[in-house]
C-alpha cells in the first residue's frame, strides 16, 4: 500500500472499479448523475458499514466534519443525507447484487480452505438457507409477513469449506424458501445441504438431473416403500440405511427415481435424525457429517446480523433496503478479500474491529494488522527517580 494513504482509500483498492462501472453501465445507473455517482454512493454506505453507523444522519454529520478528506477517501466534493437517501431509493439495486456476485468470484479464487472443517469428501460442499430480517410493518408496508409484522428474507448459498456466500438473493418475507431454490446455481458433483423447509421433489429432482447431490432432513410425513437394506455398525449412531421409492403418486411422478434414507442417532445431544440424499456412494456416517455442517450458514447470519448493519436500515422502499443488504454483502467479501489476499491472521470479527477505528488513519494496512507495533517513544529511565531509595 502507498505511505500516506487513508486506510479507507487502502481498502478500497481491493474493489475493481471498472468491474463496477460495468455493473453501473449494465442497469443505468449514472443516467442524468452529475456529481454524486453510483461509486462515491458504494463508498458512503461501506464507510458507514465498517465504522458502524447508526442512521444516515450519523454518517452524514461524521463525513461532513471530515470534508476535508473526502476526496482523497475517493467521495467527491461531499453530499446531503437527501442525496444519498434519493440514491438508495431510486438506484437499482441490481447494480450493487451484480457487484456483489463479482467479488464472490474474486474470493472464492483467493479464499483458503479452513482447516476446521473435518470432511473427506473433495468435492464443494454448500450450505443453503435463509434468514428472516425483522422490519416494522407501519414503515415498511409492502413487506407483509405475518397478520402485525413485516420482513425481508435473505438468502443465501454458503461455500462450507471457505465460508465464503456463493449466491445472495433478498425476497420480501412472504416469500417462501423453497421458490427461490430455482434461483440457485447448480454445480455437477457438488453436495447441497438444506433443511426440511426446502424439500420439494420436483425440483430436487432438478438437482438429480444437474449431477449434483443434496443431503436433508426428511418430513414426518415422508411416505416411502423400502427395496433395500445396507448392513450398519449401530455403535457409529447409523440405525439403518436404506434405499426407498417414493409412495405417494403424484410424488413420485415429479421424482421417479429412488432415494436413499438414513437414520441416524447422536448420543451427544440425545436426539434422532432421518436423512434422505440422492448419493448411494459416500457412507452413511459421512452423510450425517455433511448435515452437521450446515449449521455453518446459521452462524454465517448470525454473523452478518451481530457486526454488520443489516437490521435498522437507512431508506424505507424496497430498492433501499435491497441496496443496504448488498452493500452490506460487498463489505462482508471485502473483509474477506483483504484478509486471504494480505494473508491477515485475525478474524473477519477482529478485522472489523480494528477497522472500525482506523478508517481515517495514515497507517499502512500491513502494519495495521501486525502484532507487534513499534514504539516511537523513549523513555529516559536514567534521568527518572527511584521511589525505592
Amino acid at each position: 500500500m502507498n505511505q500516506g494513504q487513508y486506510v479507507f482509500a487502502q481498502l478500497i483498492e481491493f474493489l475493481s472499479h471498472n468491474d463496477f462501472i460495468r455493473c453501473v453501465s449494465m442497469y443505468q445507473g449514472n443516467y442524468k448523475v452529475k456529481t454524486f455517482t453510483c461509486w462515491h454512493q458504494l463508498l458512503y454506505m461501506i464507510f458507514g458499514q465498517l465504522s458502524n453507523r447508526e442512521s444516515l444522519s450519523d454518517l452524514i454529520v461524521c463525513l461532513q466534519s471530515q470534508q476535508n478528506k473526502s476526496y482523497h477517501l475517493g467521495m467527491g466534493k461531499g453530499t446531503s443525507k437527501a442525496n444519498l437517501a434519493k440514491a438508495n431509493e431510486k438506484r437499482d439495486y441490481r447494480i450493487y447484487e451484480s457487484f456483489a456476485s463479482v467479488l464472490i468470484e474474486q474470493a472464492q479464487k483467493l479464499a483458503i480452505p479452513d482447516v476446521g472443517v473435518d470432511l473427506s469428501i473433495q468435492a464443494p460442499v454448500y450450505a443453503i438457507d435463509a434468514t428472516v430480517i425483522d422490519l416494522c410493518l407501519s414503515v415498511f408496508w409492502w413487506g407483509k409477513f405475518r397478520q402485525h409484522k413485516a420482513a425481508v428474507k435473505l438468502h443465501a448459498m454458503l461455500d462450507v469449506k471457505t465460508n465464503i456466500p456463493t449466491f445472495m438473493y433478498v425476497t420480501s418475507g412472504a416469500i417462501h424458501e423453497v421458490n427461490v431454490l430455482d434461483l440457485f446455481p447448480l454445480e455437477a458433483g457438488s453436495y447441497y445441504v438444506m433443511d426440511k423447509a426446502y424439500i420439494d421433489f420436483g425440483r430436487l429432482h432438478r438437482l438429480q438431473k444437474a449431477g449434483a447431490f443434496f443431503v436433508t432432513r426428511a418430513k414426518e410425513n415422508f411416505r416411502f416403500v423400502r427395496l433395500s437394506s445396507f448392513p450398519v455398525d449401530k455403535s457409529t449412531g447409523i440405525k439403518c440405511d436404506q434405499t426407498v421409492k417414493l409412495k405417494n403418486h403424484k410424488v413420485s411422478l415429479a421424482y421417479p427415481g429412488t432415494i436413499r434414507r438414513l437414520k441416524y442417532y447422536d448420543d451427544e445431544i440425545k436426539m434422532e435424525f432421518v436423512f434422505i440424499t440422492n448419493n448411494f456412494e459416500i457412507s452413511a456416517l459421512e452423510i450425517a457429517c455433511l448435515y452437521k455442517y450446515r449449521w455453518t450458514i446459521e452462524l454465517f447470519f448470525k454473523w452478518i446480523k451481530q457486526h454488520l448493519k443489516v437490521k435498522s436500515f437507512w431508506g424505507y422502499s424496497l430498492n433501499a433496503v435491497r441496496t443496504q443488504i448488498y452493500i452490506a454483502m460487498i463489505t462482508y467479501l471485502m473483509v474477506a478479500i483483504v484478509k486471504h489476499q494480505l494473508r491477515l491472521k485475525q478474524t473477519q470479527y477482529e478485522i472489523l474491529q480494528i477497522l472500525s477505528i482506523s478508517l481515517l488513519c495514515k497507517t499502512p494496512l500491513l502494519e495495521l494488522f501486525s502484532n507487534t507495533y513499534p514504539q516511537y517513544v523513549k523513555e529516559l529511565e536514567t534521568k527518572q527517580l527511584n521511589i525505592f531509595k
